[in-house]
Formats: C-alpha cells, sequence, structure tokens
C-alpha cells in the first residue's frame, strides 16, 4: 500500500443484534486494516448501548476508531471515538463541544460541497460524500467525482468517499479520497471479508 493511499472505513452492519455482530466484525477486522468503524444510531437506545460497548472492546482492542451516527450522549457514556453526523454541517459545534477537542466529529454531506466547506468550517475533522453509485437509499443522486477531485486539491479537511461502491469506483476514487467507506457492499455477502478482500485494491 502506497503512503498516500486511502484508508478503509468500515460501516458496521445496521440493525443486527449484538450476538451476530461479533463474530462478523471480528473477522473483518482481523483481515483488513481498518481505520475507523461507524455504527448506525437505528435502533433501540438499550440494544443501541450494548453493540457499542461490544463494537468498542473488539476495534479499541485492534487500534481501530469507532464513531456512532448521531447520537452524542451514547458516544460519551460508552467511550466511542466520536460521532458521525448525518445531517451535513448541522450539530457540528454542539458535537465538537459536548466530546471535546480529541473527538472524531464527521459529517455526511451527501453530493453538496457548500454543505461539505460548512462543515468543515465548523470544526469537522472529515467530510462524507454520497452515495457514489446509483442507489435508491439516502440521497439517492450519485456524486459527480469532480466534487472529490476538487476537494482534494483545494480543501485541507479530509474526505470519505461512501455509498453504492463497486471496484470500478473505488478504483477511480482512491486517488482523491483520504478514506473508503465500505459496508453494505460486503455484510450480504457469505465471507464478508473476502468479499472485502475483491473490492479493495491492495
Amino acid at each position: 500500500m502506497t503512503e498516500d493511499a486511502p484508508q478503509l472505513y468500515l460501516i458496521a452492519p445496521a440493525r443486527l443484534p449484538a450476538s451476530e455482530l461479533a463474530p462478523r466484525l471480528t473477522a473483518v477486522l482481523d483481515a483488513h486494516p481498518v481505520a475507523c468503524l461507524r455504527l448506525s444510531g437505528a435502533g433501540d437506545e438499550a440494544e443501541l448501548a450494548r453493540i457499542a460497548d461490544l463494537a468498542r472492546e473488539i476495534a479499541h482492542a485492534r487500534d481501530v476508531a469507532v464513531v456512532i451516527e448521531d447520537h452524542v450522549a451514547l458516544a460519551a457514556r460508552h467511550g466511542l471515538d466520536g460521532v458521525h453526523l448525518t445531517q451535513g454541517a448541522r450539530g457540528v459545534r454542539h458535537a465538537r463541544k459536548e466530546l471535546g477537542a480529541d473527538a472524531i466529529v464527521g459529517a455526511f454531506c451527501g453530493a453538496s460541497r457548500h454543505e461539505g466547506m460548512n462543515a468543515g468550517e465548523a470544526g469537522a475533522d472529515y467530510v462524507s460524500f454520497g452515495p457514489l453509485g446509483p442507489t435508491a437509499l439516502g440521497p439517492g443522486t450519485p456524486v459527480d467525482l469532480e466534487l472529490l477531485q476538487w476537494w482534494s486539491e483545494v480543501i485541507e479537511v479530509p474526505v470519505v468517499a461512501e455509498g453504492a461502491l463497486d471496484a470500478a469506483l473505488i478504483r477511480a476514487v482512491w486517488p482523491v479520497a483520504d478514506f473508503i467507506a465500505l459496508g453494505p457492499e460486503i455484510w450480504q455477502a457469505p465471507d464478508p471479508a473476502e468479499a472485502l478482500s475483491a473490492l479493495w485494491p491492495v
């Protein structure tokens, strides 16, 4: 892997009970170097708390940071490394105030350059753009690769590429992304670690 290659950002499967998540997560983290693990913020708060504790234990043992979608208080209570905000720049300043200067605060900004810049100015540690491929989920409209190219040349805030990625799209964003986020692309496979190996170029 070259020094300037993007790092792998893993999105944990949503709405999977903690008991089922543990072996699947462990297998992938043992097989691949992951920089950050993102947990879904959807579901029952008691189950989210169990997942947060489990994921933190598994990930931190492998030097992997853990963030959770939108749940600032839960991240603080369960010793997670930060939050991933799904509504762009909104909430970045609040999350930073609540979690402190050392926490990770990321923001998903869809395909909006303006929203990404606002998030960066508000103090986000990274900005995420997506989806890159066609999908019925989320904002739906694929991000123009020129946005990532521009961002990588002009803005210092790290950028995450995510959403409906395949091997060809991963190769396309490889030179312009700091992180590439994968999750739904691998979890339906019988062997998610093997599916990730097939997608990841190195």
